[in-house]
């Protein structure tokens, strides 16, 4: 069902309004017959409330326009809310949860206080969950006026807002029960601390709401409301948390509100007023602005208002689309910032102390100013400049009032959202273009507070955090305090700070504080410290100065705010001219932006242009700088066509008070202020034939660009006031004065604008060298020559130009070439002695050119391997006193170990530590000395060879391995793997537990930098080759592996060889029984005389076998199973492993019991020599056997056991058997073999290479 009546009431109101402008709208959208299309003179019929409450077309998913009624720059946005929005409205949806007060089209969830929903019958049990149908068809937006019919309830409702209240036209249907006035005090789009409900007489509502933490920042604000309604509600409840009380007339609580009941078909008039100062202060708004309910008249009193606001500028074009689209973003971009004093003048400051305002002056809130400094806030101060001076003078209250100027302020709280200090830039922006009635003097003593120091305000709010960081070093470093939203922003903090930098010096020029801007100009070139030309452009720093690497994932790249590299590359507008210098000149230029400029609206991780998002915004009119200007154009076109239509999802990104508004009403003029801080504007090809800005000084700035909604859209030719002008931006009196700017227009680029002049850059305090690293680490050994390769730009002059000077010492020579002007690589090479230390030296290198006033030094940090013990090899300070903590840098973001800490866990400098059977020397470097190296694949030379070794150590950015190298006293080399969980969090975000193959060596509750845990972990060990010794150990190349020490097992001394008192010398087999005891097969048993026998005669038992060929096969590293292989030999018992090995290997099987399948190996046994035989051929790989037994010895006939094994130890000569008088040798198979005769075989088997173990 609708419900004309609204409708008809509109019609009433507008139509003696639009019958005194018809003629002429109709005409703004004509061709004339002789001069083309006419200026619009009424700009209302072209704006589209509806435009931008959709989805952006872009990766941000809402736009967040509201369609319900403001006036400019109102304290009320009277607006209906939709479930799921989180900042008030969604056109795609079909239902409205209320009308609300305020809103805002910002990023995060924000106002949406004391949303009033009309419905019919009885509002529930839980009225603030209660929603209500609607459908576009039934809806109406326009200036001044928002209508709808809620479909479940069918009523009808009508919105109006004056500045600080507004009013609500409710028609109840005539059936379905009384009609119900829900009001949710507590139904604010943000954290709802707090509200307040009172119902005063029978039609009065009043009450607060206590909300804020926009973005989760930890701002607060408190919105009082006054509702009066033109007739009595027969009855009332309110709610308290989760309890509906009917009749009472107070609650409180972070849920409450009330339901007001009328009688059926009632038509319902409410007037609401809003204050931030009191209950009083909302009461007088609505009682002063709209008396009587007298709807109409403050409809017409907006129209009016937006009329004359619209009004200042005048443009004339044959597309309706145009039309629509520039008056609409009009419109968007004066919606904020918001008025937030009463009509009496009281306001309350950031101080939380109410004030009252001279007379003629408004307080204003809600500045979205990393958004806003970049155009917007340049447009709404040549429309109106005493406004702004308001605006500005706002700001420098909120400094005055707190000692800090805010970023991101909300209604009378700091928030601290987005990075930089934009309202820096924002302020002399406004200055520069014509705000000049506010405390210019007060305003820059605060920025230059602001960039020189630092402290919080009372909700934690620091507008510089980490400035003593920055300008100790210049950039702003990957750590902590400079963390965002979205991750640790160092490198687009210091381009925003640079920018703000260079707004400050350029606002001290025109006030005459020369002291002030000597001291900020060189700042503002700061962003030249995060341009890295080893990758061409720009990329955030660690604090040791070296530049990090892209990585993927997140919302956009690691150091850059809500974008990457190559989308914030671009963001130097103050000095344009170096930094196409810097990427390789204009082609290069030219090259780069056509191709960064293929994707229009790409979001904040491909590096490609983001023109929804702030930092792209002046992107193309880079090419104004290069000589493209056509290109300069067609962009803007190509953006215009594709992201910026007058429909509800016609816009790119989120509109952030309208900031994108504002872009695209710069943009369809033709004109774009370039560069923050001053009123320098560029062109381009306008969208319109003609358009008139009316200046407050009386001026008229007018641009006269016929054929351009023709198709004609490149420049040809342009005069101002009548004179040719080559130049792409405009001569800095006509945006104050007013002019004429004259284009001729084509459709064909003629190449004007090549050879002509661009805007200025600003390239006082920049320096001619740019340098790619903080230094340079090579490694060589002794006798070497390694190459160090630096990357550098230089700017301003030819490479040639370049002076290059570096000195070595006694034991290294330093010579550098010349620079190669096709790389812009610098080799340096250091040719290192053949008597040179091991160790770490520095070579400083010394940069100048014509430019610098000071040499630029680069230190090239030369590890000469092969020779360093670990001392020698430390290059990073990972531990630091607290007292002192600064000179710490561990994870190269300026934190590091507190040996206070380290100290009570017991890693005291010098420190000995054991770790299992390994140790380990903490180090013992004094406190600001290197006591950690950063793996890049150093020898560390160990004191002693060691069985073993275990690293000592942990890792930055997560897990970190590689594989380290293991130098064996024998010439040989091993790799073992090297990994070290994180420092901070081992296996992930919150964990304690080591990685697997790491163990805690100690664990720390805090470290200096903040209070994170952390640890230090030792790997398991390495282990040399059986036999072998580990002498030196490569580390991994792996910059987040750092290592304190190597833990080394203490190697026992070689056992003196035993003699034998029962072998005498040169008895049989004395030389094989030396051998067995030299090679530590055996060292016999105790003569009870302080001798060693060997007992040679004896018989070997068969378990002793078993040790003896486990020994001489090496003594493999071999586990023994739980459960014996053998029956009558069980775990632990004398030579278990041996004879479990000797099964595993199978050179026994021992005998088979046939009924039970059960094996034995009778280890005391005596071993056959047949036996014997069988042990050895197997323990040497069972190789073929040639002949047969019986050809070697007559007593072994070819059918007896083992007679092929018996045939191989004597082909091997590792039996000759016993001779007879008549020769013939024979090998008695049966007979035991003695300790003697065993001697003799093993050594004969080992010198055949059977064996590991060697015969010297």
């Amino acid at each position: 069902m609708t419900h004309p009546r609204w409708r008809r009431a509109v019609a009433a109101l507008t139509s003696t309004f639009l019958i005194a402008t018809a003629s002429a709208t109709a005409a703004s959208a004509a061709p004339d017959a002789g001069d083309g299309p006419e200026l619009v003179t009424d700009p209302l019929p072209y704006v589209d409330p509806m435009v931008g409450t959709g989805e952006a077309t872009g990766v941000v998913g809402e736009i967040n326009n509201f369609p319900g009624p403001s006036m400019p720059y109102g304290m009320m946005q009277l607006s209906p809310d939709t479930p799921g929005s989180y900042a008030g409205y969604r056109h795609r949806t079909d239902r409205i949860k209320g009308f609300s007060t305020t809103h805002a089209a910002a990023g995060c969830g924000i106002f949406g206080d004391v949303p009033i929903l009309p419905v019919t019958g009885d509002a529930g049990a839980r009225p603030w969950e209660r929603t209500e149908r609607y459908d576009h068809g039934q809806e109406e937006a326009e200036v001044g006026r928002y209508a709808v019919t809620l479909l479940d309830s069918d009523v009808d409702v009508e919105l109006s807002a004056a500045t600080r209240s507004g009013g609500l036209d409710i028609a109840f249907p005539d059936g379905g029960g009384p009609g119900t006035v829900i009001v949710n005090a507590g139904g604010s789009l943000s954290p709802v601390t707090g509200s307040t409900t009172e119902v005063v007489g029978d039609s009065v509502l009043t009450g607060s709401v206590t909300t804020g933490r926009f973005c989760s920042k930890p701002n607060r604000y408190t919105l009082y409301y006054s509702i009066e309604f033109d007739q009595p509600f027969e009855s009332f409840a309110t709610w308290q948390g989760q309890q509906v009380r009917p009749g009472e007339r107070s609650a409180s609580n972070a849920r409450s509100g009330a339901t007001l009941t009328f009688p059926a078909g009632s038509e319902v008039r409410a007037t609401v007023g809003i204050s931030y100062v009191d209950v009083a202060g909302a009461t007088r708004n609505r009682e002063t602005e709209i008396p009587d309910f007298d709807y109409a008249a403050t409809q017409q009193q907006a129209r009016e208002a937006w009329a004359a606001e619209l009004g200042r500028i005048r443009v004339a074009s044959r597309s309706e689309t145009d039309l629509t689209m520039f008056y609409t973003s009009l419109y968007h971009s004066l919606l904020h910032p918001n008025t937030f004093s009463d009509v009496d003048g009281r306001v309350i400051g950031f101080d939380d102390q109410i004030r009252t305002l001279e007379d003629g002056r408004t307080q204003y809130a809600n500045f979205s100013d990393w958004d806003t400094y970049r155009s917007l806030g340049a447009l709404q101060t040549i429309l109106d400049p005493d406004r702004a001076s308001d605006m500005a003078q706002s700001l420098v209250d909120i400094a005055e009032q707190t000692g800090w100027l805010p970023r991101w302020p909300v209604a009378n709280g700091h928030v601290g959202q987005m990075s930089g200090d934009s309202s820096v830039p924002l302020l002399a922006s406004m200055y520069a273009f014509g705000a000049r009635d506010f405390d210019v003097a007060t305003a820059l003593e605060y920025m230059v507070k602001g960039a020189t120091s630092s402290g919080a305000t009372a909700n934690g709010y620091v507008q510089r955090r980490g400035i003593e960081t920055y300008l100790e070093r210049g950039y702003a470093p990957q750590m902590a305090q400079y963390r965002g939203d979205h991750g640790i922003n160092g490198a687009s903090i210091t381009l925003e700070w640079s920018i703000a930098d260079f707004a400050i010096a350029t606002l001290a020029r025109e006030l005459g504080r020369d002291d002030v801007e000597a001291a900020f100009r060189p700042r503002s070139q700061w962003w030249q410290n995060v341009f890295d030309p080893a990758q061409n452009g720009l990329a955030a720093r660690n604090v040791d100065g070296t530049f990090v690497r892209p990585t993927a994932g997140g919302f956009g790249q690691e150091g850059f705010d809500e974008g990457n590299a190559e989308q914030y590359l671009w963001l130097v507008p103050q000095n344009v001219a170096a930094l196409m210098e810097s990427i390789g000149g204009r082609e290069a230029a030219v090259e780069r932006l056509d191709t960064f400029t293929t994707e229009l609206n790409s979001g904040p991780s491909e590096p490609t242009l983001w023109i929804g998002n702030e930092p792209n915004f002046g992107v193309p009119w880079i090419y104004n700088y290069l000589g493209e200007p056509a290109r300069a154009s067609a962009l803007i076109d190509r953006i215009v066509a594709e992201l910026f239509q007058p429909v509800p999802n016609g816009k790119p990104g989120n509109d952030d008070l309208g900031a994108q508004a504002g872009w695209y009403v710069w943009a369809a003029l033709g004109l774009y202020p370039v560069t923050p801080g001053t009123d320098v504007v560029s062109i381009n090809t306008p969208r319109f034939d003609r358009s008139e800005i009316t200046l407050a000084g009386g001026g008229t700035l007018a641009v006269e660009a016929p054929g351009a909604s023709d198709g004609k859209r490149v420049i040809t030719g342009m005069t101002i006031d009548g004179e040719p002008w080559s130049g792409t931006a405009l001569p800095e009196d006509l945006i104050h004065d007013g002019g004429t700017i004259a284009y001729t227009l084509g459709e064909s680029d003629t190449g004007w604008g090549a050879g002509t002049t661009p805007p200025p850059s600003f390239r006082d305090g920049e320096r001619s060298v740019i340098v790619g690293a903080p230094d340079v680490r090579v490694a060589a050994a002794p006798g070497e020559s390694v190459t160090a390769q630096l990357d550098l730009r230089v700017i301003g002059y030819p490479a040639s130009d370049l002076t290059v000077a570096v000195d070595g010492d006694e034991h290294v020579t330093a010579t550098a070439a010349p620079l190669d002007p096709m790389t812009n690589r610098l080799a340096v090479t250091l040719a290192v002695g053949p008597d040179a230390p091991g160790g770490t030296r520095t070579f400083p290198v010394r940069l100048s050119a014509p430019g610098t006033t000071e040499p630029v030094t680069v230190p090239i940090t030369l590890t000469v391997s092969g020779a360093g013990s670990i001392g020698d090899l430390y290059d990073v300070v990972g531990t630091a006193d607290e007292s002192d903590a600064r000179v710490g840098d561990f994870d190269r973001q300026g934190n590091s170990y507190s040996r206070q800490q380290l100290a009570a866990q017991g890693l005291t400098p010098g420190s000995e530590h054991e770790l299992g059977e390994l140790t380990f020397t903490w180090p013992a470097a004094p406190h600001g000395s290197p006591d950690t190296i950063r793996s890049a694949g150093q020898t560390v030379r160990l004191d002693d060879p060691t069985d073993a070794v275990a690293f000592v150590g942990a890792a930055t950015n997560g897990r970190q391995g590689g594989d380290a190298v293991l130098h064996l006293d024998d010439g040989a080399s091993v790799t073992t793997p090297l990994t070290f969980g994180d420092w901070i969090f081992p296996t992930g975000q919150g964990s304690v537990a080591p990685i697997p193959g790491n163990e805690v060596v100690a664990r720390m509750t805090k470290r200096n930098g903040d209070q994170n845990q952390v640890f230090v972990f030792a790997t398991a060990p390495a282990l040399a080759p059986e036999g072998r010794r580990i002498v030196s150990v490569t580390l991994p190349t792996n910059p987040d592996l750092m290592v304190f020490s190597i833990a080394t097992a203490p190697v026992p001394p070689d056992p003196e060889v035993p003699t034998f008192s029962d072998v005498a010398e040169g008895g049989l087999f004395a030389k094989e029984i030396s051998w067995l005891a030299s090679s530590g097969l055996s060292r016999g048993w105790d003569d009870g005389a302080g001798g060693r026998e060997f007992r040679p005669l004896a018989p070997v038992a068969r378990d002793a076998m078993a040790a003896f060929l486990y020994r001489a096969s090496g003594s493999p590293a071999f586990e023994p199973p739980v459960t014996s292989p053998f029956t009558d030999v069980a775990p632990g018992d004398e030579h278990y492993l041996e004879i479990a090995w000797l099964a595993h290997e199978g050179i026994s099987t021992g005998w088979v019991d046939a009924g039970t399948g059960h094996a034995e190996f009778r280890p005391l046994a005596p071993v056959a020599r047949d036996a014997m035989a069988a042990f050895l051929h197997r323990a040497a790989g069972s190789p073929e056997v040639g002949g047969d037994g019986a050809a070697a010895f007559p007593d072994v006939p070819a059918s007896a056991q083992f007679a092929d094994e018996i045939a191989w130890l004597a082909s091997e000569g590792i039996a000759t058997g016993w001779h007879g008088n008549d020769g013939t040798a024979i090998y008695r198979p049966l007979a035991s073999v003695n300790r003697d005769a065993m001697a003799a075989f093993l050594y004969r088997a080992a010198e055949a290479g059977h064996l590991v173990v060697e015969v010297p």
